[in-house]
């Protein structure tokens, strides 16, 4: 079941606030975790437990964690049918699933260990 919730709603700290400051999910997504009240969070869970989740920021995807590709590409798929997703810079950790589920890629030349992505619509990326 994925949940969509925003750092404001009751459950968000029960499901997401271990994933904050975590080491692990850092050394697995090369990328820190934040809970910026602008952020919306799609929480795949399995029973009650948080097993992968994305979030969005202005038509943005931000920040990604799965312990299951095929989570994250529910999570996605969901996102792409209500959302129109901009180019975003994301950990290139999850690279094959956002192709799967897709995406455009480019390998971003400024960041080692991210890559941007937007959804396919005929355009190319753009970088700025």
């Amino acid at each position: 079941m994925i949940v969509k919730l925003k750092n404001t709603d009751e459950k968000f700290y029960q499901y997401m606030g271990k994933f904050f400051g975590s080491r692990l999910v850092e050394r697995q997504t090369n990328d820190r975790i934040y809970d910026d009240a602008s952020k919306v969070w799609y929480i795949y869970l399995e029973g009650k437990k948080p097993v992968a989740f994305v979030s969005i920021q202005n038509n943005t995807i931000k920040n990604i964690y799965t312990t299951k590709e095929e989570y994250l590409e529910k999570i996605l798929d969901r996102i792409k049918r209500e959302n129109k997703i901009t180019n975003s810079i994301v950990t290139n950790t999850y690279k094959d699933i956002y192709e799967r589920c897709g995406f455009l890629l480019e390998s971003n030349t400024n960041y080692k260990n991210f890559v941007t992505i937007c959804m396919k619509e005929g355009k190319k990326l753009t970088t700025a």
